[in-house]
């Protein structure tokens, strides 16, 4: 089997750039839909975390910039819509999402290629630094935990099917031409 079939160079797209905001409004529509699907589930937005996953897609296939408007754009638009992230949580949920999207992009600009062991990395970075981040600013080792506590069945959705979307776009080369 080819072993570069899902290789991936990165779109590293510029702010200067009309496809960055079209590219990030498209990710922040998943955002939006995948958590109030998740929300009929009792408790499903703590255990699926399904307000990261598209700041994962986005950020790794289209770079920095397309990721960060995701990773701000898209907790702030469910609070507003939705009230969810409650307005608590949200600069936490907000540097959770920065975090990730800036792993996530520096990790497929550095490997240049779609790979599991790229997407796990962006991951565990962003809940890592954030549950210290969180751990800080609440003062509570216990809500620092609980995205891993709770969450792990969404740390596994987002290993699991943000890898599978990324090889699939990558597959496919979905991208922007230019």
């Amino acid at each position: 089997m080819n072993n570069n079939i899902y290789a991936s160079p990165v779109m590293q797209l510029s702010y200067r750039d009309i496809r960055t905001y079209l590219m990030a409004a498209i990710f922040v529509g998943g955002n939006l839909v995948l958590p109030q699907l998740c929300h009929l589930i009792p408790q499903g937005g703590l255990v699926f975390l399904p307000i990261y996953f598209f700041t994962l897609i986005a950020a790794y296939r289209y770079g920095t910039m397309t990721g960060v408007l995701t990773a701000v754009c898209s907790p702030i638009a469910n609070n507003l819509l939705f009230g969810m992230p409650p307005a608590t949580v949200l600069p936490i949920i907000l540097i959770k999402s920065v975090l990730l999207a800036l792993a996530a992009s520096w990790i497929a600009k550095k490997n240049n290629k779609v790979s599991f062991a790229g997407v796990a990395f962006a991951v565990l970075a962003y809940q890592g630094l954030g549950m210290f981040a969180e751990w800080g600013i609440t003062g509570s080792l216990q809500a620092a935990l609980q995205d891993v506590i709770l969450g792990w069945p969404g740390i596994l959705l987002q290993l699991t099917a943000g890898y599978a979307c990324l090889r699939f776009l990558a597959k496919k080369n979905i991208q922007w031409k230019d």
